[in-house]
């Protein structure tokens, strides 16, 4: 896939900001992308990787992994990418939401405890890997997944923790750090569903490379 003369420039200058990170390559292809898409060369000390996150992503979506997003702005920026290189299939967890946030809760968590017992039973029915998940907006959905898993059900692939804001992020945040789940994480308020988009992209583009 042949990059755009714009972008290779883009790449090269934000190299230059960032000077060197210490990343292995798939982490700074992470990197790259985060800044690039929000113009903010500051993210690179939120941006944390459990060991192998990256590695086992690429291994999760050439092994034909769902990507489940947690709002439709993420799923429309990742299915283009996502057709062009593997065609993994795209889902977006409103597909699963109530018609009214339930009492105490939200449609996103309602849609969480709804969609991943159905999506990870798939998976396992069907002998793929476990979805990647991204959570760029709520913070509620990440906590009803995370409950999930304490409870005992499969953990996602890769989780990209990523909601944006101020009520619950960095809490939900901090709780998925102290998690052995394998992960994608940007501390403090800052995410949204252009970050875990871009973070995703990046690692189709490098599975693709790998295939």
């Amino acid at each position: 896939m042949a990059d755009h003369p714009i972008f290779t420039e883009s790449i090269r200058r934000i190299r230059a900001l960032l000077g060197e990170t210490g990343l292995g390559p798939l982490e700074q292809q992470v990197l790259e992308r985060l800044v690039h898409s929000s113009g903010d060369p500051g993210l690179r000390p939120l941006l944390q990787f459990s060991d192998g996150a990256c590695a086992r992503a690429v291994q999760a979506l050439t092994g034909g992994a769902v990507i489940l997003t947690d709002t439709a702005m993420a799923a429309a920026a990742v299915a283009p990418m996502a057709a062009r290189t593997l065609g993994n299939e795209v889902r977006c967890l409103l597909d699963w939401a109530p018609a009214l946030s339930p009492q105490g809760s939200t449609r996103s968590a309602a849609a969480m405890q709804r969609a991943w017992p159905e999506l990870s039973a798939a998976a396992r029915s069907a002998g793929s890997a476990l979805p990647l998940v991204l959570v760029g907006s709520a913070p509620t959905a990440l906590e009803q997944l995370l409950d999930q898993v304490q409870a005992g059900a499969d953990a996602p692939s890769v989780l990209i923790g990523m909601p944006v804001g101020f009520v619950g992020v960095p809490e939900s945040k901090r709780r998925l750090a102290a998690t052995g789940l394998t992960q994608i994480r940007l501390e403090g308020t800052r995410g949204g569903a252009g970050l875990v988009a871009a973070s995703v992209n990046a690692l189709l583009r490098a599975a693709q490379a790998a295939s």
